[in-house]
Formats: structure tokens, sequence, C-alpha cells
């Protein structure tokens, strides 16, 4: 009798989840599956061995793979390398994806304190900087940064029997990724056991992109739970959390606490707030109001402060007070909670694609959201949420929190694609596509880092950036900047980079000499520093050409961020021009001011003094010379004529610049290879209202996007879009001929757009709509076009301006586009005023017209206003004039 290595009585022991087990094991033998289940189930401590069990219980699994070469092909080695390696089913691990490393660790710790090994044994963890794993190990907590660069590294993951994708609900960026990644890994690797548990109602989502897996369901563990209201000041401003609201979450926790204590007193309390600071904040304001342990929870703690805020409170401990950002709503359990406070508030990315500025704002958190943190009072018994805000402001909340990825940086997603063959994820199950404008920007950035070549596909140096467990650009920065300024340094800054555990307008190199003295989180910091050293490995030395010594940490933040490399505008300091375009503030006071140039390591939105007026601010950044700026610039380094549309002409310069930052400027000769480029730039930018517009030119439009309405093709359509893109082909001749020096003032719209004209079509032009139309009177009369090209916006009909006698006799109303567009008369009096508007006239003469008449004849006795218009002569003269 095979022994399973997990005993789930005992690990289940009291846990709601225990009672789906018999359904997750038929699940199972599909290979794959979706568990929806509520925080506080027990689905995070039970699945995972569960599925260890029944791997080990199928070990003698066959492969079935979804290709097999045939005998003889040279992948048919391969095939049988990776069943050799993936079919031994209970040898395999099985991996859990945690989406913080908090979570992945305090995971790992529960299961391994419920088997009775130590951590790392039968159930260990690998996060960041830390891993404890052994030979032994049969689950391994991880996070999605880690799993996906070890799917990169190693598409068939050899070894990897099962992967659990947990809290996919929560939408982050490299969870997305993996979703996709892995349902097509699957593909290849059936023997693979893929499973993605969610505590939302998205679990069917999710079932269908990983093929229509089944859904395995467990009731909610939840105990009664009361809510209360309690708002105070205003919460957030355009400097973050307001001061004042942040000591109303204090002492309403400190209250709620206290009276909660007199009911139970082995009630804890968790406290939710958006961030780091605000924790923080309220943490020491709590601690000079309660004798209670007041603890914090946030990610930039180390993993001994953050694993005893989650351990619970033991035997003879006073109450505790945990005060927490999001990572406690829903990926782990902090043990002894029955009240929470929520501040109704939330840290999530935002771009800014106009500024190329990514970061965390504090928004409103969602309901989905705050029902989670609540959910935290009542899973070991009743429970109690005070929620810090109103009714008004819960039912403005979004019902869930923003997919990652439209709202993040999708650099890195962007590189892993590229690197798993998939450039921007096409042909992937995402969950959500990649937003275009998000996606094209990245590609951009990696394109200009050299990760990825003009058709987007990964290049080596890509590769190696992908592999490194820090972003593309410091990846970059530090296998360059080893280089250049020995990898020890390039490790220091980067470290420091990352490290957001600084005020506002730091200059990093006193950050790094503050961190080598011992101060601050030097511990920590002296870790991250060892580990960067590790990874950058042969990418050490140094450039023949020494950087000096103040622009060094210079170097490196430019090696990273070419384009946030700024110059100072004005003397004081207050306004820098990056090399993007973005205009940037310093704070008061900040050393930064005091440099001529800067590499910029952080920039965020503002609106303060401190943006000086450009809705930025320069949070951190390291002092360089324009010498380094212009090494480390790369392709953004240009030695250009530039020209640009003045008043109606051209005009060149020869321009030595780094991006938006213009080192030198020269006035040259116009060059047509520069100039009709720099036309075209200025009318996509600036828009066809450059060009002089006639009513020549304004109305062959107008007739044009007529017959583009009715008829469609072959008649063009002659909207702003696209007639900028056929720019070329009706103003080709007259960008000639400004280029050569010619003013815009002498451009003949008119003549150009005939060149649109679709021959043959071209010679029913003026039949189908004409300039001017024939009137009984022997005249012709103006045939006004409404000129309105835009799609979708709504067009009145044509207009004719005539004088009523003119009109005698004509009963039909003229039709336009082949009988398509009635014509809208306008009938004036003798003194060219409007005396009617009608599209019918037989339905004129017959009624209003007499009306009109008998107000008329006496104000204008030498014009003919005869009893019957039907019969009467046509005329544009007077009574007199007529008789001559």
């Amino acid at each position: 009798m095979t022994v399973s290595p997990f005993d789930l009585d005992r690990i289940g022991a009291g846990l709601a989840f225990a009672e789906s087990l018999p359904d997750l094991a038929r699940a199972l033998h599909g290979g794959v599956a979706v568990v929806q289940a509520p925080p506080g189930t027990g689905k995070t401590t039970l699945v995972p061995p569960a599925v260890a069990n029944a791997l080990h219980g199928h070990s003698e699994r066959g492969h079935r793979g979804r290709w097999l070469p045939g005998p003889g092909h040279p992948d048919r080695e391969r095939e049988h390398s990776v069943r050799g390696r993936t079919d031994r089913g209970g040898s395999g691990r099985v991996v859990v994806v945690q989406p913080r490393r908090v979570a992945a660790r305090a995971a790992a710790r529960r299961l391994a304190y419920l088997t009775g090994t130590r951590p790392g044994e039968l159930v260990g963890w690998s996060v960041r900087g830390e891993q404890h794993t052994s030979g032994a190990t049969r689950i391994e907590f991880v996070t999605p940064g880690i799993m996906v660069r070890r799917v990169l590294k190693d598409p068939e993951l050899a070894g990897t029997a099962a992967i659990v994708l947990d809290e996919v609900h929560e939408r982050g960026v490299e969870s997305d990724l993996l979703v996709g990644i892995l349902a097509e890994l699957r593909e290849l690797r059936e023997d693979l056991v893929l499973l993605a548990m969610s505590a939302t109602v998205d679990a069917a989502r999710f079932a269908t992109l990983l093929g229509g897996a089944p859904v395995v369901d467990c009731p909610s563990a939840l105990h009664p739970l009361e809510v209360r209201w309690a708002p105070g000041p205003q919460r957030l401003d355009e400097r973050g959390v307001t001061p004042a609201f942040l000591d109303h979450v204090a002492r309403v926790t400190e209250a709620a606490h206290h009276a909660a204590l007199d009911r139970d007193p082995a009630t804890d309390a968790l406290v939710f707030l958006p961030g780091a600071r605000e924790v923080s904040s309220v943490a020491s304001a709590l601690r000079r109001l309660t004798d209670a342990d007041v603890l914090e929870l946030h990610g930039q703690l180390g993993p001994r402060e953050q694993d005893r805020a989650v351990a619970g409170r033991q035997p003879g401990e006073p109450p505790r007070i945990v005060v927490s950002t999001s990572l406690a709503e829903s990926s782990l359990t902090v043990t002894g909670v029955r009240l929470v406070v929520d501040s109704g508030l939330a840290r999530q990315p935002r771009r800014d694609a106009a500024r190329g500025i990514s970061g965390l704002v504090t928004v409103s958190a969602s309901k989905a959201s705050a029902e989670q943190r609540a959910g935290r009072a009542a899973r070991q018994g009743p429970g109690t949420v005070v929620r810090c805000y109103d009714d008004a402001a819960w039912g403005a909340m979004p019902a869930h929190t923003v997919p990652g990825v439209r709202t993040a940086d999708l650099t890195f997603a962007c590189l892993a694609l590229a690197v798993w063959g998939t450039p921007g994820g096409e042909g992937l199950a995402l969950p959500d596509p990649l937003p275009a404008r998000a996606r094209a920007d990245a590609e951009s950035e990696l394109h200009g880092l050299g990760a990825i070549d003009d058709a987007g596909r990964a290049t080596p140096l890509g590769h190696t950036l992908v592999a490194m467990p820090v972003e593309p650009r410091w990846a970059r920065a530090l296998v360059r900047g080893s280089a250049l300024v020995g990898t020890r340094l390039a490790a220091e800054v980067v470290a420091t980079v990352n490290d957001s555990a600084r005020a506002p307008g730091a200059e990093l190199p006193a950050l790094v000499h503050r961190f080598r003295s011992g101060q601050g989180d030097a511990r920590r910091w002296g870790r991250e520093v060892s580990r960067l050293e590790r990874i950058a490995g042969s990418h050490g030395g140094t450039g023949e050409q020494p950087v000096p010594a103040e622009a060094r940490e210079g170097a490196v933040v430019g090696l990273g961020k070419p384009e946030w490399l700024a110059r100072r505008v004005d003397a004081a300091g207050e306004q820098w021009l990056l090399a993007s375009g973005t205009r940037a503030g310093v704070e008061a006071g900040s050393p930064l001011r005091h440099h001529e140039w800067l590499a910029v390591a952080d920039l965020s939105r503002a609106a303060g003094r401190a943006a000086a007026g450009t809705g930025a601010v320069i949070r951190a950044a390291a002092p360089l010379d324009e010498a380094t700026a212009l090494r480390v610039a790369g392709p953004l380094v240009r030695d250009e004529t530039r020209a640009s549309f003045v008043e109606g002409r051209v005009r060149a310069r020869r321009v030595r610049a780094v991006g938006a930052i213009e080192l030198s400027s020269t006035p040259v000769a116009v060059d047509p290879g520069t100039a009709v480029p720099a036309i075209r730039r200025a009318l996509g930018e600036q828009g066809l209202g450059l060009l002089p517009w006639p009513e020549e030119a304004s109305q062959l439009r107008a007739r044009l996007a007529l017959l583009h309405r009715e008829l469609g093709p072959p008649w063009p359509a002659v909207d702003e879009h696209c007639l900028l893109e056929r720019l070329d082909e009706w103003l080709g001749a007259e960008l000639g001929q400004l280029a050569r020096g010619g003013s815009l003032r002498a451009v003949g719209t008119a003549p150009a757009l005939k060149r649109l004209l679709p021959w043959p079509d071209a010679a029913r032009f003026d039949e189908l709509a004409p300039p001017r139309l024939a009137v009984p009177s022997g005249n012709t009369a103006r045939v006004s076009y409404p000129e309105v090209f835009e799609p979708g916006e709504t067009a009145g009909p044509p207009v004719v301006r005539v004088k009523l006698q003119e009109c005698f006799g004509l009963a039909e109303t003229p039709r336009l586009v082949a009988g398509r567009v009635p014509v809208v008369f306008h009938l004036l009096s003798p003194a060219q005023r409007p005396l009617a508007i009608t599209d019918d006239l037989a339905s004129f003469w017959s009624g209003p017209y007499h009306h009109v008449r008998s107000e008329m004849r006496g104000r204008y006795p030498r014009h003919p206003w005869p009893q019957d218009p039907w019969n009467a002569v046509a005329t544009a003269r007077t009574k007199r004039s007529a008789g001559r």
C-alpha cells in the first residue's frame, strides 16, 4: 500500500475546504482545475498537499503530449527526454505561486508546522533574495516573478509535477502572464497538473482560459460579522492621504479595540491602510494611545518582522493591533483577529502615458477588496469591521480592483512574452490583452535598451535581462554599469534605486553612503547588494575610460533610464527638462537643485509647489556631468538637422541633443530631405488647419465628403485622419514647394484635393454634387455643402440661397447624388433676408407662399408677387426692369 506524503486529516482539521477534497480529487483526473473558495476556508493550506498526494498515488500516469514526432525525427529524442524527466508523478514537486513574499513564507511555515517538519524540508519557499528548499521538498511556495523567470529559463519545468496559481483574482501582471504561459505549456506537457485558485466569482472566467477546466467550489467559512461606519475628515488631497484622516483611523482603532477587549480579552485587531508610510504613521500614533502590542506589516519590513506580525498572539502576550497594507487582504491569515478597521483606501499602479511615469497612487479600494478585508474579522468567530468612511463612499467604490495589466508598466511583461516567443501575448490565453498604447510604449523602451529587435523578438541581451530579478531597465544598468564603474558600485546603486524607503528629492550618492555607514536598514540593503553582485557575475570590471568619481552613481542610473537624463532649466533648479521631453520640479531644499545634470531614478506626478507648475516631481536622482550623460544616453544622442514649421515657412537648424535636451543649435539652409518630414510632422501634430482653406477648397472637400457618405468607395474619405494618411498622394507637389522655401499661404488646397477624384467616376463629380444649380430665372445659384468631415458627425443637407422670384414655376425640389439627397431652399426677399426655408417647393407654393405674398407685396411693390406662382415668369428683376 502506498503511503501518502501528507496527512490530509491532520492538515485539514477544522478547515472548511476539507469537505471539498473529494470534488478536488475527481477534478484532478483531468489534470487541470479551478478552485473557488472564499478567504479563510483553508484552500491555500489544504489544496497543495492534496495535489501532492494525488500525484503520488498516480505516479505511473503516462505522458499525453499533444505532438509525437515520428521515428528518427530529431525532436523524438527531445520528446523522450521530456517524458523521462516529467513522468515520475510523485517525484515531481508541487509549486504554489503566491502573489506576495510574506504570504508565501507564512503559508509555507504554516504547512510545515502542520506536517511536523521544519521549513525547507518537506515544505519550503523561494522568494526574492531568500530560498528555503531541499532535495526532499515536495511543496514549494514561490512568488509570480520567480515562477515567470523559472519557466522562461526551463520551459519544460523539469522536476515540477504541478503548479497551483493562488489568488488569481488579484490580477497582478505577472500572475496574468502565468495563466497564459502555463496554459500553453500544458499543451505540450499534459502530465503537468495546473490549478488556479480564486477567492471571488471570477472562477468561471479562469476555467474557460484553462480550456474548460472543472470548477471546485467551497462554501464560505465566515462567522457573523457586524459592520460599523465611522466616517472622518477628508481622506485624500493632492499630496495623498491627509494627516487628519490618519489620526482619525488611529483614534477609531484605539476606541474600537478597547471596547472589543471589554467583551473578549482574546480580540486582536487588524487595520488596513494603503501604503507603508501610512502604516508607520498610524502605528506610531497607536503606540501613544494604547498599551496593546502594535505591529506593522508591509513589504518593506524584513522577514522576521513580517513573520511575527502574522504568527498570532502567544500565551501571556498582550493584545495585538496589526497595522497592515493590503497584503493581509486575502493571501494570508493573521491569527486571532476579531476586529478589522478599514481605511477604504488602496495603493494601485497607475501609468501616465504622456509623461512616461509609472508608479503607485492612492485610490479608493474596490468593494471586493473591502469585503475581503472585512472577512478577516470573522474567520475564527464572530467579528466586527469598522469602516472609516460612510455608505455614500461605499456606493462610489468600484465593484472590482482594476487588473494590473490595464494600469501598470508593462516593460517586464513584454520582455517576458518576447522571450517566450509570443510578442505582445498574441495567441496566448491571457485574462486581458495588453493595452495597445502601454504595449507600444513598453516595446519601444525595450527596443531602446537593446532587449528586443525590430520584429519584437528577444535579443541575447533580452534573454540575459529577463533572468535577472529586477526590472529590465535596472538589470541593464547592473550589466552595463558593472563594466563601467565596477560590479560592487553598480549593485549598490541598483539596490538603492529599488529601496522605496527614502524621502522625496533624495540624492542617491548620499543614500548609498548612508547605507554603507550602517544607517537605516543597512543589513537588508547589504543582503540585496550581495545578491545583485552575484547576479551580475561575469559582467564586472572597469571601463577603459573611467567615469569621474562624482558621476559614477549617475552613470549607472542613466544606463537604466536614459530617457530620464535631465538638465536644469533655471538657475534656482526649480524646473528640469528630461530627455523624454517631460518637465519636472525638485523639492525645495533638496541638494539635487545645485547640479547642472541629473540622472533621474524616480519621477512621480505632483501638483504642489515641488512640481513648479510642471505636473511632475523628481523624487530620487544622482548627479552627473554632460560628458557622462552623453556616454550613457546611447541612441538618444543625436547630431542632426531639425526642421520646424514657423509662420508658414520651414526653418532648419543643426542640432546636437540628448533627446529633447538641446545642447547646441545653429541655423542652416533648408534641405528638402529634412524639411518635408518636418512639414508632415507639423501637420500631424497641429492638424490640417495649418493649411489655407479658402471657400473653394472647403466646399470641394465638403462635396467629396457628401459623396463618400452617400455612395462610399471609390469616392474618398476626406476626414483629418484619412487626408493625413494620403498626404503625399494629394499634397506631394505642394510639400516639395514648401521644402524649397515656398510659403504656406501659397498652397492651393483646392487643386491639390482634386488629385483624389477617382477615375473614371470623376467625370460625374459635378453632376452628382454640382457647385451651382440652375433656377427658372435663367441664373444659377450656389450650392452650400455642409462642412462636416469626421465619421459619425451629423451633416445637414446642401443649401441653396436664392431670391424667391427666381423660383416661380419650380414645382419639384432638386435632389443631388443621383436623387438621394434633397436640396433645402432658403427663399430670400429682395433685401436678401430669408422668407422661407423648405425642401418641398410644391407644398410651399400651395400654402405658405400666400401668407408671404400678403406680407411682402406692400413692402416690396416694385417686385412681382403673383397670385399664381406656378405659372408666373421667374425673374431676378423688378417689374419696371422686366417691362423694358
